[in-house]
Order: C-alpha cells, then sequence, then structure tokens
C-alpha cells in the first residue's frame, strides 16, 4: 500500500501530525493491506513521516509476515509489550511525537499503553487523516463497490422472485443470504421487516409470517473484495396497506431531493435538511427517526455521516447512503435506500433496481 502511505503522509504533513497507530480493523487494512487477529494481546501499526513498523506479540508475528515486510518488534506473553514498545518508539524517532493520532476503533488499554509511554503528546483521532482519505474513493474502489452493488441487486430480484404469503421474515432473509454467497459475497445483514415490524427501522428479522396487505421493508448488504454492500427497497404482499401510496411518493421525493442536494462543496447536514425538509412539509417529520444517510466502503457505515448536523464538505469521490423513511407505528415502515458515488455533476447511483414497490401477488 505504498501510494496510500504516502498520501497520508502527504496529509500528516499537512495536518501537523507526528505520529498515527492503528489498531487492527478497517483503518489498518485500508492504509497496509494488514488484517492481524485482534485480541486481548496490543497489535499496533505506528506510522511516521518516514517509517511504519508493528508493535506484535510473537504469536501472531509469523501469520502476519505474509501480508507484509514492514518491521516487526515483537514481544511474548512472559516479558509484555513494554520494553518492544519502547524500542520501536527510539528506534523510529516516534519517542519525540509532539501530535499523536490514535484509532478510534483502539481497545482503551492499548491506546493507555501507547499515551502513556508519549505522555508529552497532544491526542487526536483519525478524522483528519486516515478516516479523510478513506471517504474518497478511487477508481478501482469504485468498481468493487458497483460489483458489490449489482450482486445485491441480484440477492433483492432472488428474494422477490420467491416472497409468498405464509413465508417467515427468516425464510426471506435466508432466500437473500443464498443468492449471496452464490456470488461469493459474505452476507452481513438481512433486515425483512414486514408489516408493522417496518416500523423499526433496525428491526430483528424474525418468525413472523408475510400476510396479505403487508408492506415488507427489505434492508440487505454483503461483502466481497473488501468492500460492501447497502440496498433498502420495499415490497407489498398484495394490494398494499392504506396510505401505503402517498408514504412512498413522499419519501420517494425526499430521495429526489437530497440527491439534487449533494453536490461536491455542499455540506454534509445540506443533503439531511433536504430529505428531511420534503418529509416534514408533508406532515410526517416526527416519523423521520434517523439520519439520512452513511459513508460506505471498507465498512458498511463510516464518513461521512449524512446527518443534521454534519459540517463535512462533500467531495468528488465521496460515496454514501440516501436513505429517508417514514416509520408508522403499528402499521408499517417504508425506507429508499441508495448507495452513491459522488461526481463533479452530482451523484451517480450504485444500484440498477428502480425504487418503485415491488407487488409480490398471492
Amino acid at each position: 500500500m505504498p501510494d496510500r502511505l504516502t498520501k497520508l503522509r502527504g496529509l500528516m504533513a499537512q495536518e501537523g501530525v507526528d505520529l498515527v497507530v492503528l489498531a487492527p480493523g478497517a483503518h489498518m487494512d485500508w492504509a497496509l493491506g494488514v488484517r492481524p487477529h485482534a485480541d486481548e494481546r496490543p497489535v499496533l501499526a505506528f506510522i511516521t513521516a518516514s517509517h511504519a513498523s508493528f508493535l506484535i506479540p510473537v504469536l501472531e508475528a509469523e501469520s502476519a509476515r505474509n501480508q507484509t515486510d514492514l518491521p516487526f518488534y515483537t514481544w511474548a506473553d512472559d516479558t509484555g509489550p513494554h520494553k518492544a514498545l519502547t524500542r520501536l518508539l527510539s528506534e523510529t524517532g516516534a519517542e519525540t511525537a509532539q501530535s499523536l493520532v490514535l484509532d478510534e476503533a483502539m481497545r482503551a488499554d492499548h491506546a493507555a499503553l501507547v499515551q502513556d509511554a508519549l505522555p508529552g503528546a497532544a491526542r487526536s483521532f483519525t478524522e483528519a487523516t486516515v478516516g479523510r482519505l478513506r471517504m474518497t474513493k478511487d477508481a478501482e474502489e469504485f468498481t468493487r463497490l458497483k460489483d458489490n452493488a449489482r450482486i445485491a441487486d441480484r440477492a433483492m430480484q432472488a428474494a422477490w422472485a420467491a416472497m409468498r404469503p405464509g413465508m417467515t421474515e427468516t425464510e426471506v432473509a435466508d432466500v437473500v443470504a443464498e443468492s449471496f454467497a452464490a456470488a461469493g459475497a459474505a452476507p452481513l445483514f438481512r433486515i425483512i421487516g414486514t408489516g408493522g415490524n417496518g416500523a423499526y427501522p433496525h428491526h430483528h428479522t424474525g418468525r413472523t409470517k408475510l400476510a396479505m396487505g403487508d408492506a415488507v421493508v427489505m434492508d440487505i448488504g454483503a461483502g466481497k473484495d473488501g468492500f460492501s454492500s447497502d440496498i433498502t427497497r420495499m415490497a407489498v404482499i398484495g394490494a398494499p396497506p392504506e396510505g401505503y401510496a402517498e408514504i412512498h411518493a413522499i419519501v420517494e421525493r425526499a430521495v429526489q431531493a437530497a440527491m439534487a442536494a449533494a453536490r461536491p462543496g455542499a455540506k454534509a447536514h445540506e443533503v439531511d435538511d433536504a430529505a428531511r425538509g420534503v418529509i416534514t412539509e408533508a406532515g410526517y417529520g416526527d416519523y423521520f427517526v434517523h439520519r439520512t444517510g452513511h459513508g460506505m466502503g471498507v465498512e458498511v457505515h463510516e464518513p461521512p455521516w449524512i446527518t443534521a448536523t454534519s459540517q463535512t464538505p462533500l467531495e468528488v469521490g465521496m460515496v454514501f447512503s440516501i436513505e429517508p423513511g417514514v416509520y408508522l407505528p403499528d402499521r408499517f415502515g417504508l425506507r429508499l435506500e441508495d448507495i452513491v458515488m459522488l461526481r463533479a455533476d452530482g451523484p451517480e447511483i450504485l444500484s440498477d433496481l428502480p425504487r418503485d414497490v415491488r407487488v409480490i401477488d398471492a
């Protein structure tokens, strides 16, 4: 990952950061292409302007060596990590760091280990460094995201083809999982919420059976080649419930308003403002209970956050969801979600599926 390291170091210089420390997870994988086992033993990557090294237990060193040729400072359970950490900081010059960036997903005890070793360093998290770089995707990353979106489209269509009254939510979710697996993608989530269950945005898919007149929220995603998919579409079993068409039209207008607001240079909250404004004006503002979107890439949820308070300027190459919804307790929920990549002239939708409701005949 030399190009990513070069970009990271350039941003570190721009932001006045002397040292970035990453833990196993999305940041380390993105920056260094290393995916070590994570447990209570500190496995940490240290990146300065001129060095990149790992503090790593002997137990993990051999397997991790297959993923990187960067220097290892190893330690064993019977001695602990402190001497190895001191040597790493000394030999890489990181012991003089005045500005320290920590991976926000790092275990608290591992973060304390680093901070105790560098008591004079001012601490921040990765928002202005690794996190900022991850927000914009290149052409290869876009291709992988687009491929994942196509896989999700096919999984959604497979579910529609199989759905019948009397099936349980779990049985529908199983069809989705099988389609993902057949495409070589690892299923990550399958929210199937029928009838009143759809009024819970993060409903736990269960044994409720699909019944005539139900509106069904279908939010699915999987991962392949290091990236993810995420899409929400609606189905109805037979005739839609009373008021469904009106709510669908309102949410569709909210999606379109958010799409129109998503332009390079706009603040992320302006996209949320646009979607929320449509739903509020229609009288359903109290029933739009979550943010309009989230970034997506190595992780299903990552910056930028498309919220009412986010001041993040949108940039070409950012990938994020637009997913307004209306949730009517004991009746139904309705969410329409697309993942978009921001281009110079606006958002490009990754999915090829229309947002129209899918009617499932009895």
